[in-house]
């Protein structure tokens, strides 16, 4: 709740510090909730904001109120946090807690030491995060509500599910209306997390399931449910749904006991069921984000680690299938609600917390990192068991994914700079963003900038910059220029044709927005080639997931390899599949699940082959790459049967990869693999 002292008291001192008045006519909003655009979280006037930060547990154990406050003091802890450019804590609590709150049953905070925190004597569990909320509106934080189990209980989070014993599945709703509307009019509180980590595999009872049903197990029904039942109290605050643990994979189904028929990840990790059942919000989709949680081998052994791996095959063996995807596609923002353990340990723990790390700057994917608490069993914290000194090595790893610009954290309040008034760490909404004190901040340089060079053109993608309107693509004949504008575009990728074969090509790219232009991006390089210098270079890989030739779907699966020295763009490719259909009806395709990314793939039907695309958003197969998966489905708009027992390209016994020359692929519309019927 914005209280009307404190928006002027950060104004004028703000104004003071800074030595003149506002711009005129700058709109500085009153009221600091969120929403969704794609794949970006923004703010009431559009601009997008990042919500880096990080967890404090203890309401959701037994002490029913925060850990360390035994040792050390609230506001000191609190303070540090926004002062380092956390803007956003992620709180877990108990539905027994909230409902203990709803009935009036709050007991006195036993887990407090009054010497250290003599401003809380005397207050209960829920006066004592009441009294917290203020503190975080002081300094600029926000906060985001997890209830975490059931049951008020250091291990309440093994349990799988959001109900347990007396808890059943409508006091969780219950308590959730409780607490939407008991803080429907407070800013601070932005964000609500409704369950941690529902899991369960395939031979528990019961477990957390992901589909159409209204079952009591359905997850996705449940996050539904109580997500709707809190925008009708507040239709402000966003609304997190966290995945589960497996999912069926296709043509098994939730009746399975058998390990073999799901994909299996870290528990709330697994997001796969989006694709086939997206959570429903109504007329407030814009206030659904996804929350995985994701994990190193120090917290558990997973299949993954135990080969050689990095973070391209993190990207494309774990993180792309099970979440990632859902940001590509711009289907909704991630929030990776759970990251994070011990440094310096074990160099597989510290590759995979890079790589993470890394990923979520390039895509500017929201985190709350796990966690402040040093007393976290399996990850260690932020602060040391003194509760009052930092972990400066993992801090340290920690700050580049916290949101800063000109050299200071932001904060997502609009008046209050993060780390309070006269914070000489951090900024404002309204500074970032030049509506609440003349200093606007340019956008950062972009990243992960990449070439892929086809015939007479190169494709260009990178990652978005967090405050970018534009991006300007320049282009040099030399290495380090000079360059030359070639295009100005709003979006994350361009390609640059008419060039000639055999030449090489320098990129940079830079970011702008009203308040100014970034420097620009590292430098790549291109060289594009004639279509002749692919033509033995590239193969079909093929198999069927339906081995049934007379149901009413088809579902090929491709792989494209490219076993030459250069990258090769895709959206130069095109590839065909030859079937026939049986009747008159029209068809329909689509792309169930692609490494690519579903939406950069495009499907075309001809009489007797549909015709598989690119956009240019594709990008490119690096040499010696691969697509990988791109799962294919068709149907006839009647659902009628096909026989495929005479299609061209069909072939039931194909049920992993292999080469087949019976899908052929063209390059710039030449034939360079595969033969025509």
């Amino acid at each position: 709740m914005k209280r009307t002292w404190h928006i002027c008291l950060a104004l004028a001192l703000l104004l003071g510090i800074l030595g003149g008045a506002a711009p005129a006519g700058a709109a500085v909003p009153e009221k600091d909730w969120l929403h969704v655009q794609g794949n970006q979280i923004v703010n009431a006037n559009g601009d997008p904001v990042w919500l880096t930060g990080a967890n404090w547990f203890g309401f959701n154990a037994t002490e029913r109120v925060f850990h360390g406050l035994w040792s050390a003091n609230i506001e000191d802890i609190t303070k540090a946090m926004a002062q380092r450019g956390i803007n956003i804590v992620r709180v877990p609590i108990s539905t027994q807690l909230l409902l203990e709150w709803r009935d009036g049953q709050a007991a006195l905070a036993s887990g407090v030491n009054t010497y250290a925190n003599p401003e809380l004597a005397g207050k209960t569990t829920l006066e004592v995060f009441d009294y917290w909320l203020e503190l975080c509106e002081k300094y600029g934080l926000k906060v985001m509500l997890d209830v975490h189990s059931a049951e008020a209980d250091n291990s309440g989070h093994l349990e799988p599910m959001w109900y347990k014993g007396a808890i059943t599945p409508e006091l969780f709703y219950q308590a959730w209306e409780w607490v939407a509307e008991r803080y429907k009019d407070n800013d601070t509180m932005i964000a609500f997390d409704i369950q941690n980590e529902p899991h369960g595999n395939q031979s528990q009872s019961p477990r957390a399931k992901w589909d159409g049903t209204a079952d009591v197990d359905n997850w996705k029904h449940a996050c539904e449910t109580a997500g709707n039942r809190i925008l009708a109290i507040n239709p402000n605050v966003l609304i997190l749904c966290e995945g589960i643990e497996i999912y069926p994979k296709d043509g098994a189904n939730w009746t399975s006991t058998n390990e073999n028929d799901y994909y299996s990840t870290w528990w709330g990790g697994n997001l796969r069921g989006v694709r086939d059942y997206p959570i429903n919000l109504g007329a407030h989709q814009n206030k659904l984000v996804y929350s995985p949680h994701d994990y190193g081998p120090l917290v558990f052994e997973q299949d993954w680690f135990k080969k050689d791996f990095d973070k391209q095959s993190l990207t494309n063996d774990v993180w792309r299938p099970n979440w990632l995807y859902i940001h590509e596609e711009n289907i909704a923002p991630l929030l990776m609600g759970e990251w994070g353990g011990r440094l310096g340990q074990d160099a597989r723990q510290d590759k995979w917390m890079f790589a993470l790390r890394d990923l979520m700057i390039e895509h500017g994917i929201h985190h709350t990192f796990w966690c402040i608490n040093p007393n976290s069993g399996d990850t260690g914290g932020l602060l040391l068991d003194n509760w009052t000194s930092w972990d400066e090595q993992k801090y340290a790893m920690l700050k580049p994914a916290l949101w800063q610009s000109g050299g200071k954290f932001v904060g997502l309040d609009h008046q209050i700079p993060l780390g309070g008034i006269g914070s000489t760490t951090g900024i404002s909404l309204g500074e970032m963003y030049g509506n609440g004190t003349p200093n606007p901040q340019p956008p950062t340089a972009p990243g992960g900038l990449s070439a892929a060079a086809g015939n007479s053109q190169v494709s260009l993608s990178w990652s978005a910059s967090v405050g970018a309107t534009s991006y300007t693509v320049k282009r040099a004949s030399t290495s380090g220029g000079p360059y030359t504008t070639v295009a100005t575009v709003s979006g994350t990728s361009y390609t640059d044709t008419g060039l000639i074969n055999g030449t090489t090509y320098y990129y940079v790219v830079s970011a702008a927005n009203s308040a100014g232009t970034s420097a620009n991006s590292a430098q790549v390089s291109a060289t594009p080639q004639g279509g002749g210098n692919v033509q033995s270079n590239l193969v079909v890989q093929y198999r069927t997931s339906d081995t049934n030739a007379f149901d009413n779907q088809i579902r090929p699966q491709f792989n494209i390899k490219n076993l030459g020295t250069s990258a090769v763009a895709l959206s130069d490719l095109k590839l065909r599949y030859y079937f026939s259909k049986e009747g008159n009806a029209p068809m329909n395709a689509w792309v169930d699940w692609a490494v690519l990314g579903s939406s950069n793939i495009q499907t075309a039907f001809t009489a007797d082959y549909v015709e598989v695309s690119f956009t240019s958003a594709a990008g490119a197969i690096a040499a010696g790459g691969q697509t990988g998966d791109i799962q294919l489905r068709m149907a006839k708009t009647d659902w009628s049967n096909f026989d495929e027992t005479n299609d061209y390209s069909y072939n039931d016994a194909m049920s992993s990869y292999q080469d087949w020359d019976k899908v052929t692929l063209y390059y710039n519309n030449t034939l360079v693999w595969g033969i025509e019927p």
